[in-house]
């Protein structure tokens, strides 16, 4: 067996430092790909899926496949047999009327970056995709087959009937995540280049892009002095302020968390730092600011990136989950404070914060990354529900809820709050048809002792790692 780990992500995910393969590029056009792929638009999902999905309150549901990697992937390097059919795939889930239909197209995407590789404008007529690593090109059987990614792509969901890739722009090489700006003019893209980690802002209007911005986060004073690519600095997240006028970043390999000013003159965007960088758990790899923007919560992983084995680098103690209280805008001298910190689940990747604020979860993987005969294997994941109060910045966990499944990543919850939704990569083999890929949906019990009540699977295309939803 071949183990190669990834130094961000890091739990034996192939080469990424040192293997550099040009970029290429799909040669048709988004309906062309669509039609050459067998893409056939609308449909009716199951009849299990439209009583699942008509509970929960949201209009349009979207999620992200990907389709180069098997589990086992991350052990061996090999990447999905061609004959097993799986593709890079988004797709659209629409509610209305009870009713729950399916749409799908092809995008090239990554598992191997963090779930938010795919973002909803505004007003969710728009998906925005960036890939990590490119395209299998023909022959490829292996992770040092792929090309790094270097493409945001824009997606008009308006006709769902008629799903379109609308543009694409090219980024720095391995994009880690995206975020779309409250009004939906910018979206803020982190990458991590063989020299350097880039914050880029991307201008979106009319529908297409415009100019993009790069800053070298090292000209922010985001700089490591360690025996690694960039110094040892690894972003992995990005997100924006409700008010559109600061952006948060992880730098998970330092355990810290930075926040930069956003303006836009005459000459474009620009960056500057905002108030002091914030020490965190170990690895903090996902964050979100709560809706009413005065906290910011890092879902810190825990991975040990000095290990050479998958088993060393996975931890066996609970992620944590951090709470920064951001500074008052209005304050004469920024100064974030971090309060305090809660075991979450084994391997928590994902996580997501309910609209009013209250709940927070974290979709943990624990052991299912490890093949099964491993003594480590776990044919369980779990989701850890958690409340926070946002006057106090006090969070507490309320729960663990297991559920089967092949490494769970992302996660949302609906408009209201009343339910979770947990991606699921894949199942286990013999798995039947209520546990293998898909979105595992629970209800939100709110009262004294909140906890979460599992309803069903969604079946979704083989690797789905990111959902979200809109009106």
């Amino acid at each position: 067996m071949i183990l190669i780990l990834f130094e961000d992500k890091g739990f034996a995910l192939a080469a990424k430092e040192g293997i550099w393969i040009m970029k290429i590029s799909h040669p048709l056009g988004s309906t062309a790909v669509a039609l050459a792929l067998g893409i056939s638009g609308a449909g009716s999902a199951s009849a299990q899926s439209a009583d699942i999905l008509g509970a929960i309150s949201a209009g349009r549901v979207v999620a992200i496949s990907d389709g180069d990697f098997v589990a086992g992937t991350y052990g061996s390097s090999i990447l999905a047999p061609k004959e097993a059919g799986y593709r890079d795939m988004l797709t659209v889930l629409s509610i209305a009327d009870g009713r729950v239909s399916k749409s799908a197209l092809p995008i090239s995407n990554s598992v191997t970056a963090a779930p938010e590789v795919l973002a909803l404008a505004p007003d969710g007529h728009t998906a925005f995709v960036t890939e990590r690593l490119g395209e299998r090109p023909e022959g490829g059987t292996t992770v040092r087959d792929l090309p790094p990614g270097n493409r945001l792509f824009a997606v008009d969901l308006s006709d769902f009937a008629d799903l379109r890739l609308v543009d694409t722009i090219e980024i720095g090489t391995h994009p880690e995540a995206l975020a779309v700006s409250p009004d939906g003019q910018y979206i803020a893209v982190v990458s991590n280049t063989a020299e350097a980690s880039l914050l880029q802002i991307v201008e979106f209007t009319g529908g297409r892009f415009g100019k993009i911005s790069r800053t070298d986060l090292a000209g922010l004073g985001i700089t490591g002095s360690a025996e690694a690519p960039r110094g040892g600095v690894t972003a992995t997240n990005v997100h924006w302020h409700p008010s559109g006028r600061f952006l948060a970043v992880n730098i998970n390999t330092q355990d810290r968390v930075a926040f930069f000013e956003f303006s836009d003159g005459e000459s474009g965007p620009a960056l500057q730092p905002w108030g002091n960088v914030v020490d965190v758990g170990r690895d903090p790899f996902v964050g979100r600011f709560t809706p009413d923007g005065r906290h910011y919560l890092t879902s810190n992983w825990g991975r040990d990136f000095s290990a050479t084995t998958l088993d060393g680098r996975i931890p066996t103690t609970p992620s944590t989950m951090s709470v920064i209280r951001f500074a008052d805008p209005d304050a004469g001298e920024a100064r974030h404070e971090h309060l305090m910190a809660v075991e979450t689940g084994n391997s928590a990747e994902g996580m997501a914060v309910s609209p009013d604020g209250r709940f927070v979860a974290t979709i943990n993987m624990r052991a299912t990354a490890f093949p099964p005969g491993s003594p480590r294997h776990q044919r369980e994941a779990t989701v850890s529900l958690l409340t926070f109060d946002a006057q106090t910045g006090r969070l507490e966990k309320a729960g663990d809820h297991p559920f089967e499944g092949v490494l769970p990543e992302g996660g949302t919850f609906d408009l209201t709050g009343d339910h979770l939704l947990a991606t699921v990569f894949e199942g286990h083999p013999g798995a039947g048809p209520d546990a293998g890929a898909g979105l595992e949906i629970f209800r939100v019990l709110k009262g004294e002792a909140p906890s979460l009540e599992r309803i069903g699977r969604v079946a979704l295309p083989h690797g789905v790692h990111h959902v979200v939803l809109s009106r």
